[in-house]
């Protein structure tokens, strides 16, 4: 047994990317071992700025010995009547390297067979890996890959150096146009000399001790969290810790080392979120806030340069964050020099979509489907049709040109510097929301009813120009805002049907296109998101798929039964009910039109049938009143106790007998049971 290290030594890799590629890197690694049949006891990854590594400990020096065996003919067809072997036998010892003479024969329970065996000793390690290792790395997620020099090699960054070893041995290996061996480089500034490795299991404690480098990207991460955490308590603050930028950071350092800054009170007088953008996004500074969680004047960096003298770093940052803040600050006043509701006109100069118009346009729909919405929610229809008509205002601020992330947030704060009620201020913001997965929905009805029409209208007017999603390809995000309408209506409890508003978001987009033809597309696209959004709920398939080939488009309406469903199959019946849908359904399907069939009382003879349909008359009036309620559980029980009838009728009835009118109204009692059931699922789906 034996500790491989491998590291791959390059240029500064990209930081967004990096733990992506650590992961399968070592992941490709790890199972082309497997493959071979070698097994690793632990593995371990390395990942920062310049290098992939990992350590692989417990690896066998060699493969097990194998048998290979091959299977031949058959012997009847090996020999002639004479013995000699046939072209087939002679073709097959051919290919195994071997005379007829050497094959052995084995009896199968299909007869006898020539076989041949062959031991075959496993390869040293050492011969197996660097393929092993360019494999992976070919198959690395790298979007775009680049050359450097005169060489044919490619990767994500140019390759310098490249280190494989088992225990304290290197492996012989010419990987990406670089040879193989036990020398690696530290931090670029603090440790730019070779250093060598005197053994694998010594590389990480090596680069940390000699060479400033902590390899582990998660440990170097929890120092980064652990030095921010500390220096923003001793500024009287905590740093509101946003876990993509701690990445980010923790891809860009290899000895990281927190320095803490300030900036003018000036400042503050910025909404917040846009010096924490600039923060952020342009400088990958952290944030410092009080415990009322108001944004202090301090921010924090994380250097890649232990340095002798911090203020001049800390000086450095300051003199790079002032210009940007002067420039939210000056975007910021220009902007409250006019109002919102007057850059309405403006949005009439900004295609949305060349069929569908301009924004200005959209704006309009949204207006006039966020009414409807309001209205038929018995809402504000004039805080939600201002809303819309104020939520895209903002895309033409000069804030909003320069920081785009705030499109809405600023919309949010002028309209309340313009007099707007909280409530349509709220609603600009929200109608964004959620804006990822897990993500808040609006928390008012106003930026309800403006979310889900914004995304409707999107979805119906791009379906009916025809640049539905395709494959990986969604241009104009439908999908996500199609489980953006789910969560709003569901999450929200809001009585909106889809089809209904599909259809009045059709009518909206008359003008330029005819987006009728498209609307039942866009319930099922919606329908098959609603899927999705229940698997990520935890929710059995079968359930989702029982619920939804009822189509219910009321999808409040629709998570009730979802729920009802869910719980009513720990019932002791549901099973079994389940099964007798499903031996209905099958029978049915056999049939022309068996539900336009009613059922005759006179024709039942057997007792059972006429047991079950006396049951059922006597339960459906009760299991009805509760559907009618939307009260699916209480209803669904009660149709549980139809089990030991139904039961017996199966038992002792023949449904397809020979006297038709018998048979079909037989197959009628069938229909209407299942119908009873419908109304809540469809019970045949479930398994």
């Amino acid at each position: 047994m034996s500790d491989i290290l491998i590291e791959l030594g390059t240029e500064e890799l990209p930081p967004k990317a990096l733990l992506k590629l650590s992961k399968a890197f070592t992941e490709g690694v790890v199972d082309g071992l497997q493959k071979v049949g070698i097994n690793a006891t632990s593995v371990e990854s390395f990942a920062t700025p310049r290098r992939l590594a990992m350590l692989i400990k417990g690896v066998p020096l060699h493969q097990q010995d194998q048998v290979v065996e091959k299977r031949g003919p058959a012997l009847q067809a090996a020999f002639d009547a004479q013995g000699n072997p046939s072209k087939a036998a002679q073709g097959f010892a051919r290919s195994c390297g071997v005379e007829v003479a050497d094959l052995a024969q084995k009896e199968t329970d299909k007869g006898t067979w020539l076989y041949f065996e062959q031991k075959q000793p496993g390869k040293e390690l050492k011969t197996l890996l660097p393929a092993i290792v360019n494999d992976s790395l070919t198959r690395l997620p790298i979007p775009k890959r680049m050359r450097w020099g005169d060489r044919a090699d490619e990767f994500v960054r140019p390759v310098h150096w490249l280190v494989m070893m088992a225990d304290d041995q290197t492996i012989n290996a010419t990987i990406l146009g670089t040879d193989a061996g036990n020398q690696t480089r530290g931090h670029r500034f603090h440790a730019p000399e070779v250093l060598t490795i005197s053994s694998a299991t010594d590389y990480e404690a090596l680069l940390q001790d000699k060479a400033y480098v902590l390899a582990s990207f998660e440990k170097r991460r929890e120092v980064i969290r652990q030095q921010l955490n500390e220096t923003a308590k001793k500024l009287g603050g905590a740093v509101r810790m946003d876990e993509d930028l701690l990445d980010e950071v923790t891809a860009l350092v290899e000895w990281p080392i927190a320095i803490s800054g300030r900036f003018d009170d000036e400042f503050l007088s910025v909404p917040v979120e846009a010096l924490v953008s600039t923060m952020q996004d342009h400088q990958k500074y952290f944030a410092v806030f009080d415990a009322d969680n108001q944004l202090l004047p301090f921010f924090i960096t994380i250097s890649n340069i232990d340095s002798k003298k911090p203020e001049l770093v800390s000086s450095g940052n300051e003199r790079v964050i002032r210009p940007r803040f002067s420039d939210a600050k000056f975007f910021y006043e220009q902007d409250q020099k006019v109002t919102l509701s007057s850059r309405l006109q403006s949005l009439e100069s900004v295609v949305f979509q060349k069929q569908l118009g301009t924004i200005g346009d959209k704006v309009i729909r949204i207006r006039s489907l966020a009414g409807y919405l309001a209205e038929s929610l018995s809402a504000d229809v004039s805080e939600a049709e201002r809303a819309a008509e104020l939520c895209k205002c903002d895309l033409m601020t000069d804030m909003v040109g320069e920081f785009p992330k705030l499109q809405g947030i600023m919309g949010n704060y002028y309209a309340r510097l313009d007099g707007e009620s909280e409530t349509v201020a709220t609603a600009i913001e929200q109608h964004y929301w959620p804006r990822y997965s897990g993500d808040a929905v609006p928390s008012a009805i106003a930026g309800q009813c403006v979310a889900i029409a914004d995304r409707v209208d999107t979805m119906l007017g791009i379906f009916a120009i025809g640049q539905k999603p395709s494959g990986v390809k969604d241009p104009f995000g439908l999908r996500r805002a199609a489980l953006g309408v789910i969560r709003i209506i569901i999450e929200n409890d809001l009585a909106v049907d889809i089809h209904a508003l599909c259809l009045q978001a059709a009518a909206g987009l008359a003008d330029k296109i005819d987006a009728d033809a498209v609307v039942n597309e866009v319930v099922d696209y919606i329908f098959d998101r609603l899927k999705s959004y229940y698997l990520d709920q935890g929710i059995r398939v079968d359930v989702i798929d029982a619920v939804l080939s009822c189509r219910p488009t009321l999808l409040t309406d629709l998570q009730k039964r979802i729920v009802a469903v869910t719980e009513f199959l720990k019932h002791d019946s549901a099973i079994a009910l389940a099964a007798a849908n499903k031996r209905i359904s099958n029978i049915l399907k056999k049939q022309e039109n068996p539900s336009s069939i009613h059922i005759n009382a006179d024709l039942l003879q057997e007792a059972a049938e006429k047991n079950l349909y006396q049951t059922l008359s006597n339960l459906e009036k009760t299991a009805m009143a509760h559907f009618d309620q939307g009260e699916y559980l209480p209803g669904l029980t009660v149709l549980a106790d139809l089990r030991p009838v139904v039961d017996q009728f199966f038992d002792e009835v023949m449904v397809m007998v020979d006297d038709e009118a018998l048979k079909l109204n037989r197959l009628a009692l069938l229909q209407s049971l299942a119908n009873s059931f419908l109304r809540a699922a469809d019970f045949s789906k479930i398994q």
